[in-house]
């Protein structure tokens, strides 16, 4: 093929990738700008793109109105907790279906799988009269659960991907020499699966920092975490558009420097295995 129509392809997929890009971003974007404008300027039309008065009014207000560290905080233990947890199980069942299969491996793999297709509100009142009855309520605890169940076959199905990357002969080598099953998942396994084990726990931590659901649906105030401090800005009265583009700026803003600062080793982990 030509060098010049090599260069002119090169050059449309790099301009069709930013394109995309830049679309993506957008609404975040126009997010962080409208929760500098005052009210007025953030339904104005048309839209004000730079051309308006810059305040920090907004967060003032947010602040003073909420308790943000509170519920970032709540956020925090929440979708770490989950996290780990979910990570503690999941490791010792991906290494039995990768390591140890069975004629149904695949059938379960799949069922845990399927269990993500089911809608939330379809098991919200059993789950919400269960919470209730045993004072999971409005607890960080509470959450936690409901996290690490509704997050555990994304990690499991995963780590099992990760883990058949893996030559089963060293852990075979490693038994040989006296290793037993919980070294062999600890000293062996584990290391050699970091990359994977680590984008799987980033992406889990994104996902439960985002859910939102479960967690207007299971908390009210002490175990609030940022998705509720959001919605919290949707009244009766009415959008206050700069006020609740400026909580959900104060939200997003910890979950995006922490997949800013960890994105080489999030793609790294999703490569994981990728190319022998």
């Amino acid at each position: 093929m030509p060098r010049a129509v090599t260069t002119r392809r090169k050059a449309v997929m790099t301009v069709i990738a930013w394109t995309v890009g830049l679309l993506i971003f957008f609404p975040i974007l126009w997010t962080v700008l409208t929760s500098f404008k005052t009210e007025a300027d953030a339904i104005a039309i048309p839209p004000r793109f730079l051309n308006f008065d810059w305040t920090l009014e907004n967060y003032v207000t947010v602040q003073e109105r909420s308790d943000y560290f509170r519920h970032f905080w709540n956020s925090v233990v929440i979708s770490v907790g989950s996290t780990l947890i979910g990570l503690a199980i999941a490791i010792p069942a991906a290494w039995a279906m990768a390591f140890v299969p069975g004629k149904r491996t695949k059938d379960v793999l799949m069922w845990m799988l399927s269990t993500k297709m089911l809608p939330p509100v379809g098991v919200l009142v059993p789950i919400y009269l269960l919470f209730r009855d045993t004072g999971l309520l409005d607890t960080r605890i509470g959450l936690v659960i409901v996290l690490t169940l509704i997050n555990l076959p994304i990690i499991v199905w995963m780590l099992y991907t990760y883990f058949r990357e893996i030559p089963g002969e060293i852990l075979e080598a490693a038994r040989m020499d006296g290793a037993g099953l919980r070294s062999e998942i600890l000293y062996v396994l584990t290391p050699m699966a970091v990359p994977g084990i680590a984008s799987t726990m980033l992406l889990n931590i994104i996902l439960a920092w985002n859910e939102a659901f479960w967690t207007l649906n299971l908390t009210a105030a002490k175990a609030a975490p940022l998705t509720a401090f959001i919605a919290s800005y949707s009244s009766p009265e009415g959008l206050f558009y700069a006020k609740l583009s400026a909580a959900s700026t104060m939200a997003i803003a910890p979950i995006l420097i922490l997949g800013w600062f960890s994105q080489k080793q999030l793609v790294r982990g999703l490569t994981f295995g990728a190319v022998k």
